[in-house]
């Protein structure tokens, strides 16, 4: 499948954009993950999501993975930290999927992320030839809804969202300092803590409720609290018992010093 896409700015930017699957043979750069913040983040994102039951077979949630389209005759590969795509065609059985091609292989991608390092700031570059900037890349090109950029050292987190305009305007946190994620039912904003032996910012989720998506750690604390506090319970409910117990045997030695059969009660 083609298609044009143009723009009126300064670049007078035109693209034919193939929608086509690449061919199994080809091969994929090995670009390696820029530092070790980079699949921590990821992973800490993906597994709160899979614990809180919210991954199913038909998406595709993945890291450091290759987007991929031809566009004007050149193939054009991103790998984004973090990609949120909520319908994809299923694979061959057997099949590894080792890159995606949107509306190919099935809908475009709602989230992408980048985590930002201490390189050029490639995450921000508007290069509006090949190989194409990032921004370039999903505004343009791939026409991703929400592009978030972070920064794990700061803690500084920006959410842009495509407008009717076709541009990515960035948005306001809500009171809390979160962002709504439409596509995906969640909030997202930042959390400062340890996880994997690493202490600082953190991107976490949080239902339509304000509840935060616990990590594995987290719910196994949380279980632990809450069998601590069930086993106070039950001491407190023992120790009422034992003094009902003793009040009844007080009084009924009570009665007896009386002459009074409490048995005959």
């Amino acid at each position: 499948m083609t298609q044009t896409l143009s723009k009126p700015d300064a670049t007078k930017s035109q693209y034919t954009v193939t929608w086509e699957k690449l061919p199994d043979d080809f091969k994929l750069p090995d670009d390696p993950v820029e530092n070790i913040d980079q699949p921590l983040l990821a992973a800490a994102l993906r597994e709160a999501l899979d614990l809180a039951g919210f991954i199913l077979a038909s998406m595709l949630i993945a890291s450091n993975f290759g987007l991929c389209v031809k566009v004007n005759d050149k193939t054009v590969v991103k790998a984004p930290d973090w990609v949120y795509v909520p319908s994809v065609l299923p694979t061959e059985p057997g099949e590894v999927r080792r890159s995606y091609t949107p509306n190919a292989e099935g809908e475009v991608p709602a989230v992408v992320m980048e985590f930002l390092s201490d390189t050029d700031g490639s995450e921000y570059s508007n290069k509006p030839t090949y190989p194409y900037g990032k921004w370039r890349f999903y505004e343009r090109i791939l026409q991703v809804p929400i592009y978030v950029i972070f920064e794990p050292k700061s803690g500084v987190l920006e959410v842009y969202r495509l407008s009717t305009s076709g541009e990515y305007e960035l948005q306001e946190p809500d009171a809390n300092q979160r962002f709504w994620i439409e596509s995906m039912g969640l909030f997202l904003g930042v959390w400062e803590g340890e996880k994997s032996q690493r202490i600082g910012y953190w991107l976490r989720w949080w239902d339509e409720n304000g509840n935060l998506l616990l990590w594995g750690a987290e719910r196994v604390e949380e279980e632990r609290q809450r069998a601590e506090e069930e086993r106070h319970r039950a001491e407190e409910e023992r120790h009422r018992a034992e003094e009902e117990r003793h009040r009844a045997d007080r009084l009924m030695a009570y009665l007896r010093s009386q002459g009074v059969n409490p048995d005959g009660i």
